[in-house]
């Protein structure tokens, strides 16, 4: 039997033809092997993995009778599968990469109304408010959402937060205040994410605070030295360790946490680096970049601020980018001015 079919009483649209049929053969392992006897396959790849849960979909139950029904011939061939289901969940094709690129323009406008008076009143405003207003206004836009917005500050006299998982309570925003948004959308069946920042200004503020400035600048070179190591074949915690180092000889206080993107939010493909995880990550960490394949290239450069008495103010970013083989590039951007309110 040739060509892609499935072992189903159906086809599946017009890529796979049905090849059981119950009166014929009513059990439909036995159906099963009988086509792998038929093809006598060199290896027999099933979908399950030990680093991606995205391409280990075979349940145990599955396994076990999958086990069962093959003989010791094609029972020895069997091999997880994990590079194919990874492979054809991470690349994107042109048309895909064109809806990428729309996809985060809609976002970043998003962004920008939510980070700006439309939104935001010195004193009266609460980041619980922003949250359901991006909430609220991306519904009504038409499009979904893969998790809820999180909007916190930071500001003069505050601490850092020790972990960007863990969600800050709500506040009202003041002036003087150093706004952050983490923020994703669906659209079109494409997840985006991105994080930036506003500032408040006092009443008679004409600008940020250098400092701030400076801060949002030094995270802009953490992004530039992390796009600049993708490497064809390069594994994420060879990009981990590269990026590190070079942060290291430019004196930038970082921590690089990028995951893949596309039509999941944490998409299939390698992990370069978790907050807390910046020695390497294994598994996840060890698969290599290909070409063809979408980022969300979050980090974050912590920075004493000098109008703020010296205090540590991180700086987080994330913006979606497009690994070609040659070079990383963002979609659409991204921010390198902190937005006024």
């Amino acid at each position: 039997m040739a060509g892609d079919v499935a072992v189903g009483r159906y086809a599946i649209g017009e890529a796979f033809d049905s090849a059981w049929e119950p009166d014929e053969q009513p059990d439909q392992w036995l159906r099963l092997t009988e086509i792998l006897t038929e093809a006598d396959p060199v290896r027999i790849g099933i979908h399950s993995s030990s680093i991606c849960p995205l391409a280990d979909g075979l349940s145990a139950s599955e396994a076990s009778e999958l086990s069962e029904a093959l003989p010791p011939n094609l029972r020895d061939r069997v091999a997880p599968a994990e590079g194919l289901s990874i492979g054809w969940l991470e690349t994107r094709l042109d048309e895909e990469v064109e809806i990428l690129a729309e996809a985060c323009a809609v976002a970043h406008g998003f962004l920008r109304r939510a980070l700006s008076p439309e939104v935001v009143v010195a004193g009266e405003t609460s980041t619980a408010d922003v949250e359901w207003w991006l909430r609220q206004t991306v519904h009504d836009a038409g499009h979904g959402a893969w998790f809820q917005p999180t909007v916190s500050v930071q500001r003069a006299g505050g601490t850092a937060r020790d972990s960007v998982a863990a969600k800050p309570g709500e506040v009202i925003i003041e002036t003087g205040d150093l706004v952050h948004i983490d923020f994703g959308i669906v659209y079109h069946g494409y997840c985006t994410d991105q994080q930036q920042h506003a500032y408040v200004l006092g009443a008679a503020e004409p600008a940020a605070p250098d400092g701030l400035v400076d801060g949002l600048r030094t995270a802009n070179r953490l992004q530039d030295l992390l796009l600049s190591e993708f490497r064809t074949g390069r594994s994420g915690n060879e990009i981990l360790a590269a990026v590190r180092r070079a942060a290291e000889r430019e004196g930038i206080d970082g921590l690089v946490y990028t995951h893949p993107i596309g039509v999941h939010g944490h998409a299939a493909g390698p992990t370069i680096g978790l907050w807390d995880r910046q020695d390497g990550v294994p598994g996840q960490g060890d698969y290599p970049v290909w070409p063809n394949t979408a980022y969300s290239i979050e980090l974050q450069a912590r920075m004493a601020v000098p109008e703020w008495g010296g205090q540590v103010v991180q700086f987080m970013l994330e913006e979606d980018a497009f690994f070609d083989g040659a070079a990383c590039r963002f979609l659409d951007g991204r921010q390198t001015d902190l937005w006024l309110i």
